[in-house]
């Protein structure tokens, strides 16, 4: 019954915001009661869509359940550049109207210019998500880096979300860049699945093909926890890869040491109190001769726990780089980084874009990355 209400509540809210678009747009696009009328039907089914994609990786499997995710999702990315579109003419109406500017022509064109804009917005950001991620290069200077440490590098993936609109064939593309990088070592920065490990496992066997000489490392982000965490960290290890459990690895260059540490998600504790991320327990008993501390950690905003902790790198995702306009403006809201290279007292920090994307298949303005991090000599 509680779900039921919360369907319902939930489908009134977007029936509500497309009455807006509708009240806002049709009338002004002179389309007669016929154009209003079919404007008003597409309304309502996309309201009806949206809802769909929202619930997109628990819908019960049917013949009917692959083109409605598809047909939900699609509908979200467009109803909400729709939305943000809809909004920003008004505003700009008003500031028209306040300036004694405007007038009938711009009401009409603009009002034909917003659906437009946001179907030419929604088609590109699908080509942008659907092909394979584009190879990032970082370099990262790291005062006093051994020699033996020069040029070490780490390929890093972060949300990839393997789940109602990526599949096997997505993910076997990414792993086979990410081979080709023949990087040191492999990382992924948590949110790999949108979904059980019984629905998706078959979809993220390509994983077991990750190589690279000193280790493929996962550490979990905030979708593993909507979708099993325990399940997965199992599925992950049975396909090869290192889980850090708020843990370190050491690896050796030479005469040089390099620790690869990872933490649980920032919010773990939320779901399971024993996975309360820690970057002083990943830390612990590390060898004192270390010479680079490398830290996974699924969240930007572990960076000062990991500054505190010694930590010289954190490599971390979750963000997106904001996937497409106007959700990058509200990242920082959350996180200190929206992407790229930062530094928190001694702390560089590099915050992936992500290598595939969560919700509608859609990223604008917000390029989806592999990232190819290799450590450089800094000043002394």
């Amino acid at each position: 019954m509680a779900r039921r209400r919360s369907f319902v509540s939930i489908l009134a809210i977007l029936l509500l915001l497309h009455a807006y678009i509708g009240l806002r747009l049709l009338p002004a696009l002179d389309a007669g009661v016929i154009g209003m009328l079919a404007g008003a039907v597409l309304l309502a089914v996309s309201a009806a869509l949206v809802r769909i994609g929202l619930v997109a990786p628990s819908l019960r499997r049917t013949r009917w359940t692959e083109p409605l995710t598809w047909a939900g999702l699609l509908a979200m990315g467009l109803f909400s550049s729709l939305f943000v579109l809809t909004l920003l003419r008004d505003l700009l109406l008003v500031a028209l109207a306040l300036g004694g500017a405007g007038g009938p022509g711009f009401t009409h064109d603009s009002a034909v210019a917003v659906p437009l804009l946001a179907l030419a917005i929604t088609c590109i950001g699908f080509v942008n998500a659907r092909r394979v991620a584009r190879v990032v290069k970082v370099e990262v200077p790291i005062d006093g880096l051994p020699e033996d440490l020069h040029g070490y590098s780490i390929a890093q993936i972060s949300d990839i979300h393997v789940g109602p609109t990526i599949r096997r064939p997505y993910l076997n593309a990414i792993v086979t860049k990410v081979n080709a990088l023949r990087p040191d070592a492999i990382a992924i920065t948590g949110d790999l699945v949108d979904g059980s490990v019984q629905r998706l496992a078959m979809h993220t066997e390509p994983l077991a093909r990750l190589s690279a000489p000193d280790g493929a490392f996962f550490v979990t982000g905030n979708h593993e926890y909507y979708s099993g965490a325990e399940q997965w960290i199992a599925e992950v290890r049975r396909l090869g890869l290192r889980v850090l459990l708020n843990e370190h690895v050491i690896r050796r260059r030479g005469g040089a040491k390099l620790m690869i540490a990872g933490v649980t998600d920032y919010t773990a504790q939320h779901f399971n109190p024993a996975h309360k991320s820690d970057p002083h327990l990943a830390a612990a008993g590390a060898p004192d001769d270390v010479a680079v501390r490398i830290l996974l950690a699924h969240q930007p905003r572990t960076a000062p726990a990991a500054a505190d902790a010694g930590f010289d790198l954190q490599l971390s995702g979750h963000t997106h780089g904001g996937q497409f306009f106007p959700w990058n403006l509200f990242v920082p809201l959350q996180q200190p980084f929206v992407a790229g290279l930062n530094r928190v007292r001694s702390l560089w920090v590099y915050t992936s874009r992500g290598t595939g994307y969560w919700g509608p298949p859609k990223r604008f303005g917000a390029p989806s990355e592999i990232t190819l991090v290799r450590l450089v000599p800094g000043r002394v």
